[in-house]
């Protein structure tokens, strides 16, 4: 007899997390190219730290830090924003997903 899995309040799953590595690499390979056609966007040095995905993974959380303090967080974040429907585009282009997900992003705590 199969077993029901329930990842209810467990943490999320290998799938989330497997996901969510492949948005923060080709998020941190995208900014480190500078491919995005904003160039206060290429001036800054964005580090992505991670990427949490709801469990449909329509959502993407991205946790964000510029290196070094060079740029205001909140600059960064609003620049980000502003480029999100290009972000969006190259991760669709780049992975193999059903739905491109949303991105959402958020200073990042742990610096």
């Amino acid at each position: 007899m199969a077993q029901k899995r329930n990842h209810g309040g467990s943490g999320p799953s290998q799938r989330q997390l497997r996901v969510g590595e492949l948005i923060r690499r080709t998020l941190a390979d995208v900014l480190n190219r500078a491919e995005i056609h904003d160039p206060e966007l290429n001036a800054m040095s964005i580090t992505v730290g991670e990427v949490s995905c709801s469990p449909d993974l329509k959502i993407a959380t991205v946790h964000v830090m510029p290196l070094m303090g060079s740029v205001p967080v909140e600059d960064a974040i609003a620049a980000l924003a502003r480029n999100k429907y290009e972000l969006r585009r190259r991760i669709s282009s780049e992975l193999t997903l059903k739905y491109a997900p949303d991105l959402r992003f958020r200073p990042d705590a742990v610096f």
